[in-house]
């Protein structure tokens, strides 16, 4: 009995943490879907709930925006023009946590197809997001993002996908 306390104790913080890593990512996931849920929507009008005043985004073009104010016009901007009418489907969500209070999301997801400014017609596809997102006051908050087309004919030409095991 006394090594079953003992074995217990000493493996009692590895669950603790263990679940609190599900718990926070469980959040993050949640933090997410309320960022599609804003595209889904139309509307980011709701971005304090999930972003920080200081976030950026880099956008699948290269624009850079900085600041929360500006994250949340340009994407109103683009969802009330090339997007007012495009679906948004998450494919699969990657969490690692850096700390326990910062964490590196890989977020796939699939765009509808739309017009650009310049009209022409991008059919629907692929696109590969980078988002960080910090722990403050209990809560999990995106801080930074880049979005970048995944291109599926260079996919093929990927080296790791011809790396020794």
């Amino acid at each position: 009995m006394k090594k079953i306390l003992i074995i217990s104790a000493y493996l009692l913080p590895f669950v603790a943490v263990a679940q609190n890593k599900n718990a926070n990512a469980k959040a993050i996931e949640q933090k997410v879907d309320e960022l599609i849920g804003s595209w889904l929507k139309h509307d980011y009008s709701d971005m304090a709930n999930y972003a920080t005043e200081d976030c950026d985004w880099v956008n699948i073009k290269g624009m850079w925006w900085k600041g929360r104010k500006e994250v949340e016009y340009a994407h109103q901007v683009y969802h009330k023009t090339i997007f007012k009418n495009t679906s948004l489907k998450k494919n699969a969500v990657n969490i690692r946590f850096i700390t326990s209070d910062v964490a590196i999301v890989h977020l796939s997801w699939r765009t509808g197809a739309f017009t650009t400014p310049s009209g022409n017609q991008v059919p629907e596809g692929d696109d590969l997001a980078t988002l960080v997102y910090v722990k403050k006051s209990g809560k999990w908050l995106l801080t930074a993002a880049e979005n970048v087309n995944v291109v599926e004919a260079s996919q093929k030409s990927n080296p790791v996908l011809k790396m020794p095991k």
